[in-house]
Protein backbone atom coordinates (compact mmCIF):
# COMPACT_ATOMS: atom_id res chain seq x y z
CA UNK A 1 0.00 0.00 0.00
CA UNK A 2 1.62 3.48 -1.12
CA UNK A 3 2.03 6.11 1.46
CA UNK A 4 -1.30 8.21 0.14
CA UNK A 5 -3.44 5.29 0.78
CA UNK A 6 -1.89 3.99 3.93
CA UNK A 7 -2.42 7.79 5.05
CA UNK A 8 -5.90 7.77 3.77
CA UNK A 9 -7.02 4.59 6.29
CA UNK A 10 -5.38 6.41 8.80
CA UNK A 11 -7.36 9.21 8.31
CA UNK A 12 -10.58 6.75 7.84
CA UNK A 13 -9.81 4.87 11.05
CA UNK A 14 -8.96 7.56 13.23
CA UNK A 15 -11.91 9.35 12.54
CA UNK A 16 -14.45 6.75 12.77
CA UNK A 17 -12.62 6.12 16.53
CA UNK A 18 -12.73 9.20 17.73
CA UNK A 19 -16.63 9.66 16.37
CA UNK A 20 -17.26 6.33 18.15
CA UNK A 21 -15.65 7.86 21.67
CA UNK A 22 -17.84 11.10 21.28
CA UNK A 23 -20.81 9.21 20.89
CA UNK A 24 -20.05 6.53 23.47
CA UNK A 25 -19.13 9.75 25.95
CA UNK A 26 -22.59 11.47 24.66
CA UNK A 27 -24.75 8.62 26.28
CA UNK A 28 -23.14 10.20 29.65
CA UNK A 29 -25.79 13.11 29.63
CA UNK A 30 -27.22 14.96 32.84
CA UNK A 31 -30.68 17.03 32.01
CA UNK A 32 -30.58 20.33 33.77
CA UNK A 33 -32.60 22.71 31.06
CA UNK A 34 -32.39 23.27 27.03
CA UNK A 35 -29.21 21.69 27.20
CA UNK A 36 -27.78 18.61 28.99
CA UNK A 37 -24.03 18.44 30.48
CA UNK A 38 -22.67 15.09 28.96
CA UNK A 39 -19.52 13.93 27.94
CA UNK A 40 -19.48 14.51 23.74
CA UNK A 41 -16.84 17.89 24.97
CA UNK A 42 -14.29 15.15 26.19
CA UNK A 43 -14.02 13.42 23.08
CA UNK A 44 -14.11 16.58 21.75
CA UNK A 45 -11.28 17.99 23.11
CA UNK A 46 -9.46 14.45 22.72
CA UNK A 47 -9.75 14.55 19.26
CA UNK A 48 -8.70 17.89 18.71
CA UNK A 49 -5.76 17.25 21.22
CA UNK A 50 -4.55 14.07 19.54
CA UNK A 51 -5.82 13.65 15.79
CA UNK A 52 -4.93 16.17 12.90
CA UNK A 53 -7.35 18.75 11.90
CA UNK A 54 -8.78 16.40 9.06
CA UNK A 55 -9.50 13.76 11.06
CA UNK A 56 -10.73 15.56 14.33
CA UNK A 57 -13.06 17.52 12.13
CA UNK A 58 -14.08 14.19 10.13
CA UNK A 59 -14.88 12.61 13.53
CA UNK A 60 -16.72 15.80 14.60
CA UNK A 61 -18.72 15.55 10.83
CA UNK A 62 -19.57 11.76 11.45
CA UNK A 63 -20.98 12.45 14.70
CA UNK A 64 -23.41 15.45 13.27
CA UNK A 65 -24.34 13.08 10.07
CA UNK A 66 -25.71 10.33 12.13
CA UNK A 67 -27.50 12.61 14.22
CA UNK A 68 -29.03 14.23 11.38
CA UNK A 69 -30.18 10.87 9.80
CA UNK A 70 -31.68 10.46 12.88
CA UNK A 71 -29.78 7.67 14.83
CA UNK A 72 -29.13 8.35 18.86
CA UNK A 73 -26.01 9.30 19.42
CA UNK A 74 -26.44 12.92 20.54
CA UNK A 75 -26.32 13.57 24.42
CA UNK A 76 -29.06 11.58 26.21
CA UNK A 77 -29.36 8.68 23.19
CA UNK A 78 -31.41 11.41 20.95
CA UNK A 79 -31.16 11.95 17.28
CA UNK A 80 -32.54 13.78 14.06
CA UNK A 81 -32.10 17.47 12.37
CA UNK A 82 -34.24 18.67 15.18
CA UNK A 83 -31.48 18.45 17.71
CA UNK A 84 -28.93 20.41 15.95
CA UNK A 85 -31.98 22.91 14.97
CA UNK A 86 -32.84 23.67 18.19
CA UNK A 87 -31.08 24.67 21.30
CA UNK A 88 -28.15 22.30 21.15
CA UNK A 89 -27.07 22.78 17.82
CA UNK A 90 -25.01 25.66 18.13
CA UNK A 91 -22.95 23.45 20.33
CA UNK A 92 -22.58 21.27 17.61
CA UNK A 93 -21.14 23.94 15.55
CA UNK A 94 -19.31 24.97 18.21
CA UNK A 95 -17.51 21.60 18.31
CA UNK A 96 -17.11 21.57 14.61
CA UNK A 97 -15.16 24.60 14.78
CA UNK A 98 -13.00 23.87 18.04
CA UNK A 99 -12.03 20.65 17.24
CA UNK A 100 -10.23 22.01 14.22
CA UNK A 101 -8.79 24.99 16.06
CA UNK A 102 -7.78 22.61 18.98
CA UNK A 103 -5.65 20.64 16.58
CA UNK A 104 -4.48 23.62 14.71
CA UNK A 105 -2.65 25.38 18.28
CA UNK A 106 -1.97 22.58 20.06
CA UNK A 107 1.55 21.83 18.33
CA UNK A 108 3.52 19.22 18.98
CA UNK A 109 1.77 18.20 22.27
CA UNK A 110 5.03 18.68 24.38
CA UNK A 111 4.59 21.64 26.16
CA UNK A 112 1.47 20.70 28.77
CA UNK A 113 0.59 24.41 28.13
CA UNK A 114 0.29 24.82 24.85
CA UNK A 115 -1.97 21.82 25.15
CA UNK A 116 -3.88 23.42 28.00
CA UNK A 117 -4.16 26.14 26.03
CA UNK A 118 -5.22 25.03 22.73
CA UNK A 119 -8.18 23.06 24.10
CA UNK A 120 -9.76 25.45 26.52
CA UNK A 121 -9.38 27.99 23.45
CA UNK A 122 -10.96 25.36 21.09
CA UNK A 123 -13.46 23.76 23.16
CA UNK A 124 -14.65 26.28 25.90
CA UNK A 125 -14.12 29.92 24.16
CA UNK A 126 -15.01 29.10 20.51
CA UNK A 127 -17.85 26.91 21.49
CA UNK A 128 -19.23 29.08 24.04
CA UNK A 129 -18.60 32.20 21.39
CA UNK A 130 -20.78 30.23 18.91
CA UNK A 131 -23.72 28.42 20.92
CA UNK A 132 -24.44 31.08 22.83
CA UNK A 133 -25.81 33.68 20.23
CA UNK A 134 -27.63 30.32 18.78
CA UNK A 135 -28.92 29.77 22.10
CA UNK A 136 -30.36 33.53 22.01
CA UNK A 137 -31.57 33.01 18.84
CA UNK A 138 -33.35 30.33 18.82
CA UNK A 139 -35.11 30.30 22.03
CA UNK A 140 -35.47 34.47 22.48
CA UNK A 141 -34.04 34.07 26.22
CA UNK A 142 -31.96 37.46 26.93
CA UNK A 143 -28.75 37.24 26.92
CA UNK A 144 -28.12 37.21 30.69
CA UNK A 145 -30.58 33.99 30.91
CA UNK A 146 -28.75 32.33 27.85
CA UNK A 147 -25.72 32.70 29.62
CA UNK A 148 -26.91 31.28 33.17
CA UNK A 149 -28.66 28.25 31.46
CA UNK A 150 -26.06 27.75 28.31
CA UNK A 151 -22.84 28.62 29.64
CA UNK A 152 -22.32 29.19 33.88
CA UNK A 153 -23.69 25.46 34.42
CA UNK A 154 -20.89 23.65 32.16
CA UNK A 155 -17.81 26.29 32.75
CA UNK A 156 -16.42 23.99 36.28
CA UNK A 157 -17.30 20.50 34.11
CA UNK A 158 -15.89 22.03 31.05
CA UNK A 159 -12.45 23.14 33.11
CA UNK A 160 -11.72 19.87 34.63
CA UNK A 161 -12.28 17.76 31.42
CA UNK A 162 -9.85 20.20 29.71
CA UNK A 163 -7.49 19.43 32.18
CA UNK A 164 -8.42 15.65 31.75
CA UNK A 165 -8.24 15.73 28.36
CA UNK A 166 -5.06 17.37 28.40
CA UNK A 167 -3.21 14.25 30.75
CA UNK A 168 -5.31 12.06 28.42
CA UNK A 169 -4.09 13.63 25.22
CA UNK A 170 -0.68 13.95 26.35
CA UNK A 171 -0.54 10.19 27.41
CA UNK A 172 -2.19 8.77 23.73
CA UNK A 173 0.14 10.77 22.36
CA UNK A 174 3.20 9.19 23.65
CA UNK A 175 2.14 5.75 23.76
CA UNK A 176 0.68 5.45 20.12
CA UNK A 177 3.70 6.46 17.53
CA UNK A 178 1.05 6.04 14.50
CA UNK A 179 -0.48 9.21 15.99
CA UNK A 180 2.75 11.10 15.85
CA UNK A 181 3.76 9.77 12.57
CA UNK A 182 0.89 10.76 10.81
CA UNK A 183 0.17 14.13 12.27
CA UNK A 184 3.50 15.87 12.22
Amino acid sequence: MNNKNNNNLFNFVYSALFAALIIVLGFISIPIGPVPISGISLGVMLAGAVLSVRQAVYSILIVILLGAAGLPVFSGFTGGIGILLGPRGGYYLGFLLGVGIISLLRGNNNNTFRLFAAIFTGSILIEYIIAIPWLLFITQMHLKQAIWLGMLPFLPGDILKTILATILAKALYKNIPALRRYNE
